[in-house]
């Protein structure tokens, strides 16, 4: 029956086409502190109001759609034309990680992909005021090896993988969906998506490692935005199938059974199809050589790091990834993830110098004391005081005057008549060599050999003496 009232409703499509929703403002006007029982809670008269307006009744089938790159929950609501329509937009508080499916425990991803809610994954007794257990992992999930538990959406704007509301938007949200089941809704669908699967969005994303899992969730979201109804969901060879019609049971990890779109389906998307292919070769020109730089949760925080001013530490909102990120040169993208990667390494490098050091030190309980140094270090001398000079000692003819040797001066003529000399020396008789020389031979002498080079490279240069200092005249008692 379902599959006929899908044929029924895409024939009307085009004639719908035109048709646009006005939604309710973001933001929410509930008092919590003013509410008793938050699971019982009522929605607002401009909600219901709202509702009249629309054609819905306030216990009429929601879904749920989540795009994590603007950061927005929206709640559809099945309209007496049994067609959904948006209700109202509510703006995510908080969700961790970055665009992408969720993979495994820990990475603080949030789930993308179609899940059903169920009345027994209401939590009233949530730590985070209100909850709703997303159901993660789905069949898809399990069938592909992704694990993780406990990924909901609920209040107190703070997340680890979850979507997180403000506390007034969960008990909008949770009395919607109570509101739903007491109507005799099964399961209420939520569909969380990376972005709004636009052509543009699409070709803008073209180079990121998820894309091929998002043509994949692209399929329900294009058959959602033909027909405004929930696509019926299936799991067969590690994919999702959307409304097939199967000759057999879906296996979710074996082969698909034979399958076929319903005709009146298979007309709508193949117009829809290929006005989206105009638009995406269009999208592809405007970013030919650009890609996009997707933000990190840090990134994103930043930019709303205010909002947290005045409020309590859970509270941890995190902004929405178009704010954060932009699009960039292939090439200039290349050396900022080059610069972050080797940030990252220097950043781990600390931690494993620190976690060595609490190591060796027993969590900083024992120091080790360094050793004395084992090269010996030189000893400064005190200067030795000189005896101060009384004043007599100003009259003393005695005390010689410091002044500096004066220089020898030798000619080129001396040079040249003492080398030879000093070349060809005639032999001595021991006589001779016992007998004092002369003082001008002396000085001569102690001039050539420090002249001349010495043949014997083992003899000491002779020292050359100072002429003794002359003694002062006693009337020059100021030393200068």
């Amino acid at each position: 029956m379902r599959f006929w009232n899908l044929l029924a409703s895409a024939a009307i499509v085009a004639a719908l086409a035109g048709c646009t929703n006005e939604t309710l403002d973001a933001t929410t006007s509930v008092d919590i502190k003013s509410v008793r029982n938050k699971t019982e809670y009522q929605v607002s008269a401009p909600m219901v109001k709202k509702m009249s307006e629309l054609g819905m009744q306030k216990q009429a089938p929601i879904a749920l759609r989540i795009f994590k790159e603007e950061g927005t929950l929206e709640v559809w609501k099945a309209n007496t034309a049994n067609r959904f329509q948006l209700l109202k937009t509510y703006k995510i508080c908080a969700w961790s990680g970055k665009l992408g499916p969720k993979v495994k425990e820990g990475d603080r991803q949030a789930p993308e992909g179609f899940y059903p809610l169920f009345p027994r994954q209401m939590n009233p007794n949530s730590n985070y005021y209100l909850a709703i257990n997303t159901g993660y992992p789905n069949a898809y999930d399990k069938a592909n090896g992704r694990q993780g538990t406990h990924l909901m959406i609920h209040g107190a704007c703070s997340s680890s993988g979850c979507y997180s509301m403000t506390d007034e938007q969960m008990i909008e949200i949770f009395a919607l969906a109570r509101d739903s089941f007491k109507g005799g809704q099964e399961s209420v669908q939520l569909q969380a998506f990376p972005f709004r699967m636009t052509a543009e969005n699409m070709a803008r994303h073209r180079d990121n490692p998820n894309i091929d899992f998002w043509k994949m969730l692209k399929v329900g979201y294009d058959q959602f935005e033909v027909t405004k109804r929930p696509p019926e969901v299936n799991v067969c060879e590690k994919k999702y199938v959307f409304n097939q019609q199967a000759s057999g049971p879906f296996n979710p990890g074996g082969q698909c059974p034979a399958m076929s779109t319903p005709p009146a389906l298979q007309v709508a998307m193949a117009s829809f199809e290929k006005s989206y292919q105009t638009d995406y070769d269009k999208a592809m020109k405007k970013y030919d050589g650009m890609v996009w730089y997707e933000p990190s949760e840090a990134e994103r925080k930043a930019i709303v790091a205010k909002q947290r001013v005045g409020r309590e530490l859970a509270y941890a909102p995190t902004g929405n990834s178009l704010d954060a990120g932009k699009m960039m040169k292939a090439s200039d993208l290349e050396k900022k993830i080059a610069l972050q990667k080797e940030a990252e390494e220097t950043k781990q490098a600390v931690e494993i110098q620190k976690k060595e050091l609490e190591k060796a030190t027993d969590g900083g309980k024992h120091v080790p004391v360094p050793a004395a140094n084992p090269i010996p270090q030189p000893v400064m001398q005190a200067a030795v005081e000189q005896p101060k000079k009384s004043f007599w000692s100003l009259f003393s003819k005695s005390e010689p005057e410091l002044q500096m040797p004066a220089p020898v001066v030798i000619t080129p003529e001396q040079q040249a008549t003492a080398a030879p000399q000093t070349q060809a020396a005639p032999a001595t008789t021991a006589k001779q060599a016992k007998a004092p020389a002369p003082a001008a031979q002396q000085q001569a002498a102690a001039v050539t050999t420090a002249t001349t080079p010495s043949a014997d490279a083992t003899a000491e240069a002779p020292v050359m003496t100072e002429e003794p200092p002359k003694k002062r005249p006693f009337w020059k008692i100021w030393g200068n």
